[in-house]
């Protein structure tokens, strides 16, 4: 059976009960009905795009570090962290998403709403442009 948060235990109980079905996903079978296949396919497909988003990232944390290494250490450090941070965040976002859309798909509502992608989107245009100030002025320590 699937977890479901008890009357009145709020946001936690819910989030724990989406966390639990990170590690046992075919225990989403038990709720709903099955959705068309094209839907679950498609879901998948976006999950494995925000994967090679987060494996983007952190690659860019990566390359930050090792090949700027005219920028300060601080700063050169605080962007690789950032980067990487943001690679962890993505791929667990990722999985917390994929859940969602599936349980959303087999309970017949809506697709959730998430404001993760405007987030990550407006953090590394701002991330982009320090590391383009800091390339541009030669910003060494």
């Amino acid at each position: 059976m699937i977890d479901r948060p008890r009357p009145g235990s709020g946001a936690l109980a819910s989030a724990a009960a989406n966390v639990r079905l990170w590690f046992a996903p075919q225990r989403i079978h038990e709720e709903g009905e099955t959705p068309d296949y094209r839907f679950t396919l498609a879901n998948e497909r976006t999950f494995l795009a925000w994967l090679r988003t987060s494996l983007a990232l952190v690659g860019g944390g990566f390359a930050v570090d090792q090949f700027l290494p005219h920028i300060s250490r601080p700063l050169r450090l605080t962007l690789a962290l950032v980067l990487l941070v943001g690679g962890a965040l993505c791929a667990v976002r990722a999985v917390n998403q994929w859940v969602r859309c599936e349980r959303a798909m087999r309970r017949g509502e809506d697709l959730p709403i998430s404001r993760f992608p405007t987030v990550l989107a407006l953090l590394l245009a701002a991330l982009s442009v320090v590391l383009v100030l800091a390339v541009a002025f030669d910003w060494a320590g």
